[in-house]
């Protein structure tokens, strides 16, 4: 994550409602349980990428077959 930080603006109900919501846990502050949701929200958005591409996932088949694992 970037170290380069900037100022961010919220209702002042909003940030005690977050502050209220963060006291006893780990995070440490209302900044940065606000940037790690934002993160979180972002990057749902994100096309996720396939755990193997078509050739990869052809060789685990021929060698589970080979194992007996799948017909």
């Amino acid at each position: 994550m970037e170290k380069e930080f900037t100022a961010v603006s919220i209702p002042t109900a909003l940030y005690k409602q977050v502050e209220a919501a963060i006291k006893g846990t780990e995070v440490s502050s209302v900044a940065s349980y606000v940037a790690k949701v934002v993160q979180e929200a972002l990057s749902k958005d994100e096309p996720k990428s396939e755990a193997f591409n078509q050739e990869e996932e052809e060789k685990v088949k021929d060698r589970l077959k080979a194992l007996g694992y799948i017909d």
